[in-house]
Formats: C-alpha cells, structure tokens, sequence
C-alpha cells in the first residue's frame, strides 16, 4: 500500500468513527426533546402524546404501587395542576440498538389529589426503539436529598 493509500484509509477510518461516536450524541438529543415534550405533555393534559409516546406495554412506578399505559394516559387526561418544571443533569445509557435509559433531576411544583407531588426527583426513563421508533418503556421517579 502507498503512503498516500495508507493516508487516505486512516482518514476514512477516522472519519467513520467519528459518525459512529456522533449516534450517541444524536440519541441523547432525540430522548432528552422527548422527555421534555413529555414534561410539557404532562403539564397540558395532553393525553393523546401519551398514547403515542407511551409503549403499549409500559410500566409507571408510583408510591401506590406500577401502573399501566392506559391508566398513565388516564391519569395525564384527568390532570394534576403543573404550576412549573425543569430538569437536567442527562445522562444517557445505551443497553443495544433498540434501548436506552435517560437518568435525570427534575424539580416541578406539583399539586395532584390535593397532595403536594415529590420534588425534586431523580428520574429514569427506559426507552425501547421499535419500528423505528423510539417509546417510553419504563418511568419511576426517587425523592432527591
């Protein structure tokens, strides 16, 4: 092989790692907007995002005990007064191709049932990709100190 061979190899080399370490990034971006939309989703009742971000089999812990995609969906229809949110602190995990997890801190001042909602929280979202798309699977929140 030539120098000038050899060059343009190392290059092109580099540069396909280059695209392969940029994927993370661009999944952390895709699942962070998603978490986010939900945040807004949750903040205006918006039970039809729900139904579309929410994989069929997915599983919400709560202090009560897991509950389904349809009764979350439920739950963000009937509403809880979101008077503010915000989070950060991302960190995103990548298990295979088709799931992720997104740990995160969120604050939010939150009144359901006439109960003050925890805040703020350590959050882990479990994200599975199927037909190309990807759908929260899992949500539970712990108190932070």
């Amino acid at each position: 092989m030539t120098a000038s061979r050899l060059f343009l190899s190392t290059v092109a080399a580099g540069l396909a790692c280059g695209a392969a370490q940029a994927k993370p990034a661009a999944l952390a971006d895709t699942l962070i907007a998603m978490e986010k939309q939900s945040w807004v989703g949750w903040q205006g009742h918006d039970g039809a995002f729900y139904d579309r971000f929410l994989s069929a089999d997915h599983v919400e812990v709560h202090a009560d005990g897991p509950a389904g995609k349809a009764e979350v969906v439920a739950g963000v229809k009937a509403g809880c007064t979101v008077k503010s949110w915000s989070v950060d602190r991302f960190k995103v995990t990548r298990f295979s191709a088709d799931m992720a997890s997104l740990v995160y801190r969120a604050e939010q001042e939150t009144t359901c049932g006439g109960g003050k909602v925890p805040s703020p929280v350590w959050v882990t979202s479990v994200y599975v990709r199927r037909d190309g798309h990807w759908q929260n699977a899992i949500y539970v929140h712990t108190p932070a100190r």
